[in-house]
């Protein structure tokens, strides 16, 4: 029996969900506020949770023939002095595949280019949800329903669907300060090739991505909403906290072409459940996670891939929204709570903890680092029935 399942939001989650449930035997429509499909940010990290996770549903080999990190990637401070070191081959090793940098666009590109034409509505601004026995309706502002069997929310830290359907008991929390992500003209060293800079209470981090530009991003303990006045002032601001600190961080600001500067969100009270009767959250919109450990679109793509397997394989819906429900409620807060640990110690602004923390750092053993890391990054995806023939799967 033909089952139609309304998704609001275009981005990757929203995305990855729509073409995994198209490949299982759903029609699907997805609603993107947008006036044009755009991902809004610089680079992505795909852990080999998530490339597993983009294997299942059929694009794991145009993810996998981009480049991975090479070379060292660690902490260090301001100096330059390393905190922590270790190879992308030890990484690579226990993992089975080292992480991947990307532009965001370039795999929400892939992602809809995965999806029949015209299955992406734009304009498309969700303002209420109606639930029935007979299924579930996103109405939108200009006042049209779009009915579906199933709704799901894949939009965002402040998303609408969760707060029509859920309450506004959990919603957005600053989580004390801001950030700035940027693409700079600049080509790493291997040296370099991924590393974080922590200072007191701000950081500093730089990615090779697979172009060979630099993906950057910074946090700074800022008041919530602040904005410079235009670019250029944004720009000052970085320089005066960061243009001071080790070589290449002053290289890659001057090379920088584009920059964004958001705050940061977690969802307080955490939801107790991701799904209300014919709705179901996925990403940001039900987790959303402070950024130490690089998991929000990862774990979006899990969720797109649980909920798909979950609905393919249960004999009723509401069943197969129960098991997704089971599944990833428990990870996702697991890895919310760990990433909210990870990043702690960067934040710490004062001596003499800031010195402590540095002391500790250089005598833990990289290896213990990276194991730390083994329940992200071992996740394997579950089995996700295809319609007509299963997604290819690099072994």
């Amino acid at each position: 029996m033909s089952r139609h399942a309304v998704i609001a939001g275009g981005g990757i989650g929203g995305l990855a969900a729509a073409v995994a449930l198209s490949r299982t035997g759903w029609s699907v429509q997805v609603l993107e506020q947008a006036s044009e499909l755009r991902e809004v940010g610089a680079g992505i990290s795909l852990w080999p949770n998530a490339v597993r996770a983009l294997e299942a549903i059929g694009l794991g080999r145009a993810v996998r023939d981009l480049a991975t990190l090479q070379g060292h990637f660690g902490v260090r401070d301001p100096r330059g002095r390393w905190l922590m070191r270790a190879h992308s081959a030890t990484f690579a090793e226990r993992h089975d595949m080292s992480a991947i940098m990307l532009h965001r666009a370039q795999l929400q590109a892939m992602l809809a280019r995965a999806l029949p034409a015209g299955m992406v509505l734009t304009g498309a601004r969700v303002r209420a949800v109606e639930q029935s026995h007979a299924g579930v309706t996103a109405v939108l502002e200009n006042g049209a329903g779009v009915r579906g069997d199933l709704l799901i929310g894949a939009d965002g830290v402040r998303s609408r669907v969760r707060s029509a359907a859920f309450g506004t008991a959990t919603r957005p929390r600053y989580a004390g300060y801001t950030s700035w992500r940027g693409l700079a003209n600049y080509d790493l060293d291997a040296a370099a090739a991924a590393s974080e800079t922590w200072g007191a209470g701000d950081r500093f981090a730089a990615m090779r991505m697979a172009d060979g530009r630099t993906y950057w991003y910074a946090t700074a303990p800022e008041p919530e909403g602040g904005r410079a006045v235009d670019q250029n002032a944004e720009r000052d601001l970085l320089r005066r906290r960061f243009g001071h600190w080790h070589r290449p961080i002053p290289g890659i600001l001057e090379a920088t072409t584009q920059l964004i500067r958001t705050d940061t969100y977690e969802l307080h009270p955490p939801l107790s459940g991701y799904v209300q009767g014919r709705v179901a959250l996925l990403g940001d919109a039900a987790h959303a996670m402070e950024p130490a450990l690089g998991q929000g679109a990862c774990q979006a793509l899990e969720d797109a891939v649980a909920l798909g397997a979950a609905l393919a394989t249960a004999p009723t819906l509401d069943q197969g929204l129960s098991a997704y429900n089971d599944v990833r409620l428990p990870r996702t807060q697991h890895i919310t709570r760990m990433s909210r640990r990870f990043g702690r110690p960067g934040r710490l602004r004062r001596q003499p903890a800031v010195g402590l923390r540095n002391a500790l750092m250089r005598l833990l053993p990289p290896a213990v680092t990276v194991r730390a890391l083994d329940p992200i990054a071992r996740w394997e995806p579950p089995s996700l029935p295809y319609r007509d023939s299963p997604p290819e799967r690099n072994t």
